[in-house]
């Protein structure tokens, strides 16, 4: 049994409602910021997701919400729960609501991408 706070519930409410076209640049210029590229951004979320980087900008253009577009995912990736670390000062594997926990997974992917890190080991091979 999960145990949600209300004010954590509204809280991540607010998170799943948010349009999925104003996260994704976000999450662009923070790479970019640190000398990474759209496209390992756009690399980093089709791994966790199993869309393609085809599929992305119809994504954008649709303004589906952020909790949809991790719902209605292809495939999210197996490997993901090797994801570990801190994000947001809260333990990733830690996370109980399973929809912040993919959520954070792609803060945490996409952070080890600012950082430097080799698509490899973002990739857990």
């Amino acid at each position: 049994m999960v145990v949600v706070k209300v004010g954590e519930f509204m809280e991540n409410e607010k998170v799943y409602r948010m349009s999925f076209s104003k996260v994704y640049p976000l999450l662009v210029a923070k790479a970019q910021r640190k000398g990474r590229t759209r496209a390992e951004v756009d690399e980093v979320i089709s791994w966790l997701t199993g869309y393609t980087k085809e599929e992305l900008p119809s994504l954008i253009e649709k303004e589906i919400s952020y909790g949809d577009f991790f719902r209605k995912a292809p495939h999210l990736n197996d490997n993901r729960v090797l994801i570990t670390g801190v994000v947001c000062g809260v333990r990733v594997e830690e996370i109980g609501e399973p929809l912040m926990r993919e959520i954070r997974y792609l803060d945490k992917l996409v952070d080890e991408l600012a950082k430097g890190r080799a698509m490899e080991k973002i990739f857990r091979k």
